[in-house]
């Protein structure tokens, strides 16, 4: 990357904003994002990514949020990026807690911010060099706002034009009106080309030629060697398939749009005096509060901080029944409040809403071609060229070798032209072309509106290969809405200090045991403690000082080999079914026990899973005990207990190593690692953790696990369907062909059959639209 050709100017104001918080903030608000690296001196920026994203918008965010730190920083560098531990000097500095989840590296003029993670992580990470800063402005998206997808209503109707006038035509040339005939003939080449031949002037301008231009060649060929009425029938069923292709992609953009119609486009803004004031979504904050009533949509996403109130998540997780929401609980944008007025707290801006990341993920899907369309998509721009130079050479073997007239028909025969022109419409790739995004997209658009959200055609195609899954337990075969049961200490006497602490600890974690413990701690109004050298170890639990003193929260096994708490030894274990949580500080010790209920649909669809054929295996980190008696209640055929992520990690490439296509089934920042490495990712529920749904590759909006199984049906039938496309076209191809080439079917009966296997193909793919997953066989 080539350096500034001069440093930057040294007469600008002093920092206003802190060039290290802004790649603090980028972090935080892209989880795919794991590490930027900044050289100030030669004005170059390198960012590390894990999993899928989307570097165009990364990037824009990227420099955007660099760019204003720039122009306030001017010369006076970030004393944060330059070593020197602090930066007093910026308005707004990176606060304690926040540099605990950072890391912050110096060598020599370079300096990287990463995110905190575990160790196995950083083999995975993508490094990229991006431009040195240009502010790229990131619009907020609305998909009811998207222009709607009817340019199929219009080809219909020209289509009909086309039809009509042909026939019309037809019918007055037999009755010797030739010259109103030959009037017809012009309007139905012109309704039936005007689309098409916008198409052609398109990829001519990019100098190149598709299948449209093929088209057109046939029907001006048939109309200079007076075969009217062969390209006016060319024509209507070309443009008669146009129309039902975009038919099936306006029906496909619907089904998604109709999710999202309602979001809102305003929030009420309650003020420190307790004012009340509309602002537009795109200007809400972090920390802001806000007023929802009843019957009105959550703006953003928030947390609950005064009332009660139950919400309908239905169109975002699929929960038909209302879930009761109180103070600490997570409300969804796009989400309905339904009886209860409440105060919320703004967590992050719209553009990073659960209802924004779900519409940037169903537009990702439907730009990402499967590895057989991309196949295809490479044969057809070739096949094209190919078929073009074979009709050329044939046109010579009939004229020359032949003896048949060139160009006009003598007796009962034909022309070498002619049958030239029958060649290069039987073999033109319509419906090959056609054969697989039209099922991609049909299986893209039914699995959005049940909640199942594909990352593109690939992921359609990958997860009809699976042969293993690997499940994650909390949150995926658990309800992952555990609850505080009870608070112990040891001693009794103190559970309210040791609630405190726990409540102060966990509050800078997002595991959900973590998020239980906070959620119980703003239900209780606990004081929040403050604490210093606050670390989090990986697999194990968290560290930190409060007043010169260590406290420790986490797993039994690793406060016992701290050594200095043999009492745990004689506290009995728990009942399966139960978590526990252990903290101490100095003398304090005790646990919190929590519960996880198992899904009730968890074992219908472990057994359904093993009719597939496919082996289950539940990876977890929790202890022996509770994972057999999971295996013991589902029927699973293998449970791996007690694990660490990089060890989940491990577990995944053994799996590949001896054969196995694993789909990994996981919800929380640890399962991100295991969801790269699978053959598939998949994420569960719009509740999930950031990480895992930025890095799967399919999403469960309904946090329901049967939705697994009915990916995995819909994904098998898309291959299936999408296996007959390709048999249907390639066959009506090939049979087409081998008539055309010893001159026995006439352009007519051409035209219909390789319109008919267009139409065919089109409509094959149309009934996973509204048939969906269905019964597939493996």
């Amino acid at each position: 990357m080539k350096s500034a050709s001069s440093p930057p100017s040294k007469t600008r104001p002093a920092p206003e904003v802190c060039l290290a918080r802004s790649v603090a903030d980028v972090l935080k608000e892209n989880p795919a994002l794991e590490a930027v690296t900044i050289d100030r001196d030669h004005q170059t920026i390198s960012i590390a990514t894990l999993g899928q994203t989307d570097v165009p918008r990364l990037t824009a965010r990227i420099t955007e949020r660099l760019q204003a730190a720039e122009q306030a920083n001017s010369d006076q560098h970030c004393r944060l990026l330059e070593g020197h531990g602090e930066c007093r000097e910026c308005v707004h500095p990176l606060s304690a807690a926040e540099r605990q989840k950072v890391a912050i590296e110096h060598q020599g003029t370079r300096t990287t911010i990463a995110r905190v993670t575990c160790p196995t992580a950083p083999k995975f990470y993508r490094w990229r060099n991006i431009p040195w800063p240009r502010v790229v402005q990131r619009d907020v998206e609305f998909l009811e706002h998207a222009e709607e997808v009817e340019e199929w209503k219009p080809q219909l109707a020209l289509a009909a034009a086309c039809g009509v006038l042909g026939l019309t035509a037809y019918v007055l040339g037999n009755y010797k009106l030739q010259n109103y005939s030959l009037a017809a003939y012009l309007m139905a080449y012109l309704a039936g080309s005007w689309f098409t031949a916008q198409e052609v002037w398109e990829r001519l301008r990019q100098r190149a030629i598709d299948v449209h231009f093929l088209m057109l060649a046939v029907a001006a060929g048939s109309a200079s060697i007076g075969a009217w009425s062969e390209g006016a029938t060319l024509l209507f069923l070309f443009s008669l398939s146009g129309a039902l292709e975009h038919f099936a992609l306006g029906r496909t953009q619907r089904e998604i749009r109709s999710l999202f119609r309602d979001a809102p486009k305003s929030a009420t803004v309650l003020e420190p005096g307790g004012l009340e004031r509309e602002v537009p979504v795109e200007k809400l904050r972090p920390g802001m509060r806000l007023l929802v009533k009843p019957g009105a949509q959550f703006p953003v996403d928030a947390e609950i901080v005064h009332g009660r109130t139950a919400s309908d998540e239905s169109n975002l997780t699929g929960e038909a029944t209302p879930v009761e929401k109180t103070v600490g609980d997570l409300v969804l944008s796009g989400t309905m409040n339904l009886w209860g007025a409440v105060e919320a707290r703004v967590l992050r801006p719209v553009s990073e809403s659960s209802l924004q990341k779900i519409i940037r993920l169903i537009r990702e899907a439907q730009h990402q071609k499967a590895p057989s369309q991309q196949f295809t998509d490479r044969f057809s721009t070739a096949y094209t060229y190919l078929v073009l130079g074979l009709s050329l050479v044939m046109f010579f073997v009939w004229w020359l070798g032949f003896g048949q007239p060139p160009f006009k028909t003598e007796g009962a025969g034909h022309s070498a032209f002619y049958h030239t022109m029958t060649l290069l419409v039987v073999a033109s790739p319509c419906a090959l072309v056609l054969s697989i995004p039209s099922a991609v997209l049909a299986a893209i658009a039914w699995g959005a509106r049940h909640g199942i959200l594909f990352r593109g055609g690939a992921a359609v195609e990958k997860l009809a290969a699976v042969t293993a899954v690997a499940l994650d337990k909390t949150g995926t075969l658990t309800t992952g809405e555990l609850r505080v049961e009870k608070v112990e200490t040891f001693p009794p006497g103190r559970e309210a200090e040791l609630a405190r602490l726990a409540y102060s600890m966990e509050k800078l974690s997002t595991h959900p045991l973590a998020r239980a413990i906070t959620r119980y701690g703003k239900q209780q109004q606990l004081p929040e403690l403050e604490l210093t050298q606050f670390e989090s170890l990986t697999g194990q639990g968290l560290r930190a000082r409060h007043q010169g003193v260590d406290c420790l929260l986490g797993r039994r096994d690793w406060l016992l080999e701290m050594g200095a708490f043999p009492q745990i030894q004689h506290v009995p274990p728990l009942d399966s079914g139960f978590s526990e949580v252990w903290v101490a500080r100095g003398d304090l010790l005790g646990r919190l026990v929590l519960r996880d209920d198992i899904r009730p649909q968890a074992r219908q669809v472990v057994e359904a899973l093993r009719h597939e054929q496919l082996t289950t295996v539940v990876l977890t980190g929790d202890r022996q005990a509770a994972a057999r008696h999971l295996q013991t209640e589902l029927g699973l055929d293998d449970v791996r207990a007690e694990l660490k992520p990089d060890q989940k990690l491990e577990v995944i490439r053994t799996l590949s190593n001896q054969g196995h296509r694993v789909a990994m089934v996981g919800d929380g920042v640890n399962d991100a690692p295991s969801l790269v490495a699978a053959h598939i990712g998949v994420a569960m529920g719009a509740r999930g953790s950031d990480a895992a749904l930025e890095q799967a590759d399919v999403v469960l909006m309904h946090d329901r696990l049967e939705n697994f199984l009915a990916a995995f049906r819909l994904s098998q039938r898309a291959r299936r369907i999408i296996r007959q496309n390709l048999v249907i076209s390639l066959g009506t191809v090939a049979v087409l062909v081998t008539f055309a080439l010893l001159g026995r079917i006439p352009l007519t009966v051409g035209v219909v059959g390789h319109e008919g296997s267009t139409v065919i193909v089109v409509m094959n793919s149309l009934r996973l639209l509204f048939m969906g997953a269905g019964r597939a066989d493996r």
